[in-house]
């Protein structure tokens, strides 16, 4: 190939190298482009009224409200159906999208159940806000500052292994009590980290009364404390307080808090107003009505007290004046539960429970002096009532367990154990738990303190084999306590009154076998 040949091939391949002409319009600087950038005049936003704004979602003012601005690490926002429950779960995570480092978790209990609230999200959270995206593969919400809420399901415990070595700052289960266990919720809750110091964290939850898991739920949110009050967590197996180990910084002091908010459908005014739904759940059959309607978490398929109520039963606490007439009774146990309740009679001759004491593995000596220094306040103590099988000598030539108690200055009388005894027991509750007539009050209520009472009274379980007694194969400590009190005729007698409310004359023990 000559060279001439060879140059031109080269020139059609690679293009002339030659300067090119330039045009006459010549491009503008971008030193000049810039600087009129910066000279833009921006308008300031005028600032609408409230009254003429565009406002997609506010809460409702009372529970709605509370639950988003609840500090505690966990909360329960339960009751009601129709209580705006879904729509608040929505909208708590939202506060927390500007963050770029938030990473949320909703879930569900199946992917049926989860359709509902990615519709419901795809349906508001656009509206509220601006440049968030939904990805349906991933089944994520990405807001405009790198901020993901992830939407999914956990059916099985085995699902959890899904989440494992993921981190998140928010974690919220719709519908708590269709997990049968309480694996999820605490297998979750080491998935709760963040390293920012301005993102807290949390766990979120919403729930109906019934359901698979009703009694754990209840036993971890709602038995712990009176409606509506934090409280520390607790370990609900045994009710002892979650604190820091020995040789922490903080040993000693709780691990974090947790709330029970109440729901009910007349605080949801969109829905309640119109009364099809409200007519819709009163339909229902009782145990139904009161989960759905009434948000009753006491209900229970075969309890033996579907009377009580803790609207009518459960009170706020008041300083018992000295001068009531006041009294106790014990169901002992060292091996499961020791049970004691301290009552007063009103004037009106209502017998309020002011206090209990739920302790496992105490000797008998040790808990005389626990009631001894829990009634140093307290003044006269009339009387006390103790299953009488604890004055039997079991084989032994030594003091019974009654007798050594008695010793210790807490002071006795036998329980009634005759034949028929249980049964009158168990009516006498059901009629001091009727609302009386005349003073449109129930005869017997409890302070909101006695937690594990107000837990165990209403889910006591009839005895199929024989429905005028109770199942005693349940946790009936607490019960027969009760049983034993309010069988011992108490009443607020013009002569047991004391105006000047003495206290106790700590008059020596005649009778070491009666403490009288």
């Amino acid at each position: 190939m000559s060279d001439i040949v060879r140059t031109k091939l080269e020139l059609l391949e690679n293009g002339p190298s030659m300067p090119r002409k330039q045009s006459k319009r010549r491009k503008r600087s971008k030193k000049v482009e810039s600087e009129q950038e910066h000279k833009v005049n921006i308008e300031p936003i005028e600032e609408v009224p409230v009254e003429e704004q565009n406002v997609v979602f506010r809460p409702n003012e009372g529970p709605q409200t509370e639950f988003l601005a609840s500090p505690e690490r966990e909360v329960l926002y339960g009751g009601s159906a129709g209580g705006g429950k879904s729509y608040a779960m929505l909208a708590d995570p939202l506060r927390y999208m500007g963050h770029p480092q938030f990473s949320g978790l909703l879930l569900r209990h199946t992917t049926e159940e989860l359709r509902e609230l990615v519709w419901k999200s795809r349906e508001l959270y656009p509206q509220i806000y601006k440049g968030i995206k939904w990805s349906e593969r991933k089944m994520q919400w990405v807001a405009p500052s790198g901020a993901r809420l992830w939407m999914s399901y956990l059916d099985r415990d085995d699902d959890v292994l899904r989440y494992q070595g993921l981190a998140f700052s928010w974690i919220g289960f719709d519908e708590l009590t269709q997990w049968a266990t309480p694996f999820a919720w605490n297998y979750m809750r080491s998935r709760l980290r963040s390293t920012a110091p301005d993102l807290p964290v949390y766990m979120r939850a919403t729930t109906n009364p019934g359901g698979p898991g009703h009694q754990w739920v209840k036993k971890m949110f709602i038995d712990p404390a009176p409606y509506g009050r934090a409280f520390d967590a607790t370990n609900i197996d045994t009710g002892k307080v979650l604190k820091y180990p020995e040789g922490h910084d903080k040993a000693g002091q709780s691990l974090f808090k947790r709330r029970f908010i109440p729901a009910r459908l007349s605080d949801n005014p969109y829905l309640s107003s119109q009364g099809d739904y409200e007519a819709m759940l009163l339909s229902l059959p009782e145990h139904q009505r009161k989960q759905l309607l009434e948000g009753d978490w006491d209900i229970k398929e075969g309890a033996a007290f579907t009377e009580f109520s803790r609207e009518h039963h459960v009170i706020e606490p008041f300083d018992v004046p000295r001068n009531w007439v006041k009294f106790r009774a014990c169901d002992y146990g060292y091996g499961s539960y020791s049970a004691v309740l301290w009552f007063a009679v009103s004037p009106s001759e209502q017998l309020i429970v002011y206090r209990e004491l739920y302790v496992s593995k105490v000797l008998a000596t040790d808990l005389a002096d626990m009631i001894n220094e829990l009634e140093v306040e307290d003044g006269n103590i009339k009387y006390g009532v103790l299953d009488s099988s604890l004055w039997h000598k079991r084989g032994d030539t030594g003091p019974s367990l009654a007798e050594q108690m008695i010793q210790r200055g807490c002071r006795w009388r036998p329980s009634d154990r005759s034949r028929g005894s249980r049964v009158s027991g168990k009516n006498e509750i059901h009629r001091r738990l009727q609302i009386d007539d005349i003073t449109e009050e129930p005869r017997l209520v409890f302070f909101n303190t006695c937690t594990n009472t107000i837990s165990q009274i209403p889910a006591i379980p009839l005895d199929k084999k024989n429905p005028e007694d109770v199942d005693t194969r349940a946790e009936d400590h607490i019960y027969d306590a009760l049983r034993y009190g309010v069988m011992t005729r108490p009443r607020f007698s013009i002569f047991d009154y004391d105006p000047i409310g003495r206290p106790s004359q700590g008059m020596p023990i005649a009778d070491a076998t009666f403490g009288y």
